[in-house]
């Protein structure tokens, strides 16, 4: 798939918004009939437009309402550590994100837990078996303002 039109466009903003939405109802809200537009969701998966479906939890309801966002410096950075610390920070399921940056720090990982406590057992035997981390700074979040992960999507 080369370029979107503007129904495929509506179609990933609406999906977007609400990945349960049928089939049928898809597609009177993009003004197709039914069969097109599976055709053209089907397209848009195949070509990588959409990863996956998926429910978006109250983080708070399941006791992971306890939110940090942490800066990691490396003591070297080199291919090989790179790649270690991604591998070990993948396995550590209190890590919701984790995103390689360039400027003051190597590292920001966002981390979920239940409180305090299970965040300080997260920082001793969890960050703590990170590879070839030199410094943090920690960040709590006192109130989540925005948190759509949405992505703008140009309708035309």
């Amino acid at each position: 798939m080369t370029s979107l039109d503007r129904i495929d466009r509506r179609i990933l903003a609406t999906l977007q918004r609400d990945g349960r939405l049928s089939n049928v109802k898809l597609a009177q809200t993009v003004n197709l009939s039914p069969t097109p537009c599976l055709e053209r969701v089907k397209r848009l998966e195949q070509a990588g437009y959409i990863e996956g479906y998926k429910a978006q939890l109250n983080a708070v309801q399941l006791n992971q309402g306890f939110l940090a966002f942490i800066t990691i410096s490396l003591d070297r950075v080199t291919t090989d550590v790179l790649e270690a610390f991604s591998a070990q920070a993948r396995r550590l399921p209190e890590i919701v994100e984790c995103h390689m940056v360039g400027g003051g720090f190597d590292f920001l990982i966002k981390v979920r837990t239940e409180n305090m406590a299970s965040f300080r057992r997260f920082l001793g035997e969890g960050l703590a078996t990170l590879p070839e981390v030199a410094t943090t700074s920690t960040y709590f979040v006192m109130e989540q303002v925005v948190s759509t992960g949405d992505i703008q999507v140009d309708q035309g």
